[in-house]
């Protein structure tokens, strides 16, 4: 696995732990206690023995747990050195909080930054969505996470992990109908963030959600960038074909796993006589894995089989944004942005979590959502 050395906002996606509630700083040195008091007593060891106890006890990962961040599966059995990335995440969270700018306090004052604001950063989450019954991830009881437990994973996110869709895709195909858009209408959110761009007042949309209703309502490309991918199009993830999600709304509807047709065809196209070996197309050979759409024996089902499976292009947990988020926010929106409005995300995944923090901290911030923010720079008694 790679490591990353750079800038927090290049991990990739991860979920960061909500600090007042789920798992606290406390909790994180907690966990490092009882490692201490599990520890085998080292009052007879040399210095050097010390040193190599407390290394054990203070390792990135579990610092990470102590920073808040929610350790992604794919992580699970790497070296310590792959946590870094992490690591440098929560403690630039702790550094980058942002200070109320005193002077902003009420709705009129919100009205007056939206009336002489020229560039304005609107980062939006599902919640701007769910008004048209397109399920959030998070909220309780009607959040998608909630309503998966009948899969038996250990954790819901494991959905959206991208090394169990190289294991087995058919999990994520399972469920893709419950987040699939359905309807090209929009929200009155998404008609504001439109009204702002008509105005000229729009900087940027980075938009966390999927459904890839921002172009539906009219926002143009130069001017959103879709953090997490959309299903707008779909790739083969052996042999690169990319063709509009539509051709396999079908299968994500029905909650089949979807085959690329340049690879049926490239398939069925190879001599009589010529052994064609089952491909797994990378899925791992566990004894977990659940493959029963590769048990049909029926030689065109079989060339079906062994075709490329097609990943909507969202990103998944263990995959890196894309390259124009990073680019956008870092060359571009950070010198210009004169105002920015969060709306209806509770800031949980990394590393679009950290783009409130990254900003000029002299840069008004509005946030607006149902529930307090996880992100510390932009909590509740720190909203302008």
């Amino acid at each position: 696995m790679e490591v990353f050395h750079g800038s927090p906002l290049k991990a990739p996606a991860v979920e960061i732990v909500d600090l007042s509630s789920e798992h606290s700083v406390e909790d994180g040195k907690r966990e490092v206690e009882r490692d201490d008091a599990s520890s085998p007593d080292a009052d007879n060891k040399e210095d050097d023995d010390h040193l190599s106890l407390y290394e054990d006890m203070l390792n990135a990962k579990k610092l990470c747990t102590a920073f808040g961040i929610k350790l992604p599966p794919f992580l699970a059995g790497q070296p310590d050195h792959t946590y870094y990335p992490l690591l440098g995440l929560g403690i630039t969270r702790e550094l980058s909080k942002r200070i109320k700018l005193s002077q902003y306090n009420t709705i009129d004052d919100a009205v007056d930054l939206l009336k002489k604001s020229r560039n304005i950063i609107v980062l939006t989450g599902a919640g701007i969505s769910t008004s048209l019954g397109i399920p959030d991830f998070r909220s309780k009881d009607t959040g998608l996470y909630s309503q998966l437990e009948h899969l038996g994973l250990s954790d819901p996110q494991e959905v959206f992990d991208i090394s169990i869709f190289r294991e087995d895709p058919s999990i994520f195909y399972s469920v893709a109908k419950d987040i699939l858009p359905s309807t090209r209408k929009f929200s009155p959110t998404h008609a504001f963030i439109k009204l702002l761009q008509d105005k000229d007042k729009l900087l940027t949309n980075f938009t966390q959600n999927i459904d890839n209703l921002e172009s539906h309502a009219g926002i143009l490309p130069e001017k959103l960038i879709q953090c997490h991918g959309s299903f707008a199009t779909a790739t083969c993830v052996e042999c690169g074909y990319c063709v509009k999600c539509e051709e396999i709304y079908t299968d994500l509807k029905a909650g089949r796993v979807a085959r690329c047709d340049r690879c049926i065809r490239n398939l069925r196209l190879k001599p009589f006589g010529i052994k064609r070996k089952r491909s797994t197309n990378g899925l791992s050979t566990s004894k977990k894995k659940r493959q029963s759409y590769e048990d049909s024996t029926d030689d065109e089902d079989y060339d079906v089989a062994v075709a490329g499976v097609m990943k909507p292009d969202i990103t998944f947990f263990g995959e890196d944004l894309p390259e124009t988020f990073y680019n956008r926010l870092t060359k571009h929106d950070k010198d210009l942005v004169d105002l920015v409005l969060v709306i209806g995300t509770s800031l949980k995944v990394a590393p679009v979590s950290e783009v409130s923090g990254f900003l000029p901290p002299e840069t008004p911030q509005i946030y607006i959502s149902r529930e307090a923010s996880a992100f510390p720079s932009i909590s509740a008694s720190s909203k302008y």
